[in-house]
């Protein structure tokens, strides 16, 4: 992130930038919304605690999860060999053997990046032709750096515990469903991501993977006065740097927007 030379850990650089936001007199809320009325303004949401919150105008920045494998041994070794970001955390592999798992155009993008740091990048995928587009598709098979693995799925992680560190992987085939070992020091899922919109679903304009639509050059939403920023309605980037900048915009034309109102 921007002004750190030395590698800074995640929830610290959160920890700074709410306390931050607290200096300058933000008032900051802990409460889980479950519902909202986007129906007329004020709009309404409410929480767990029962509370009601009205605004004029409602900026939505609720993000979007990475889908995991399931596995149990797959929590032990996130943030210890296991990523679902390869812009993120690639750098760390370098010159290092890593996975990638998945078949759409995600898998192949993250693939193709980690060949620049990563001495050997292996995609698995469970099936025996990938999703993505030809043009990537192409390229990835171009790569002197990247193999295929085909009908593969992972069944199991290995590594050290003190300190936590993945050493291998279980392949089981999806045909004749017998095991393999792999040694392995990094490993990408990238099947996807799930937006955090759930609330807004008919509510709110989206795509077909509910990822909020919003009008071109904007983050305003379909509905005038309520605005959409970062990971909710960026499938692409999925940077903080870029959601920040996109938290930025909606501010300004939330501010532009309650300026307006008579």
């Amino acid at each position: 992130y921007p002004g750190y030379a030395k590698t800074i850990q995640g929830p610290w650089l959160m920890e700074q930038m709410k306390e931050q936001a607290k200096m300058v007199g933000v008032e900051l809320i802990e409460d889980h919304i479950n519902k909202a009325d986007l129906s007329k303004s004020p709009f309404k949401v409410i929480g767990d605690s029962k509370q009601i919150y009205s605004a004029d105008s409602l900026i939505i920045s609720t993000g979007a999860q990475a889908r995991w494998l399931g596995i149990d041994s797959e929590e032990k070794f996130k943030g210890h060999g296991i990523s679902a970001c390869a812009t993120c955390d690639g750098f760390f592999f370098k010159d290092k053997e890593v996975v990638v798992i998945g078949g759409g155009n995600t898998a192949v993008e993250e693939a193709l990046y980690l060949t620049n740091f990563a001495s050997e990048v292996t995609l698995i995928h469970r099936r025996d032709s990938l999703r993505s587009d030809k043009i990537l598709q192409n390229r990835l098979l171009k790569s002197p750096k990247i193999k295929i693995l085909w009908n593969k799925k992972v069944i199991e992680f290995f590594g050290s515990k003190n300190p936590i560190s993945l050493e291998k992987i279980i392949l089981e085939d999806t045909i004749n469903h017998k095991h393999s070992e792999l040694p392995v020091s990094g490993v990408f899922i990238a099947i996807g991501h799930n937006p955090a919109t759930s609330l807004f679903v008919n509510k709110l304009n989206m795509d077909k993977e509910n990822y909020i639509i919003t009008k071109p050059d904007s983050t305003e939403t379909s509905i005038e006065g309520v605005f959409a920023a970062g990971d909710v309605k960026d499938k692409i980037y999925r940077q903080a740097i870029t959601a920040a900048g996109m938290g930025c915009m909606a501010a300004l034309e939330a501010e532009k927007y309650l300026a307006e109102l008579d």
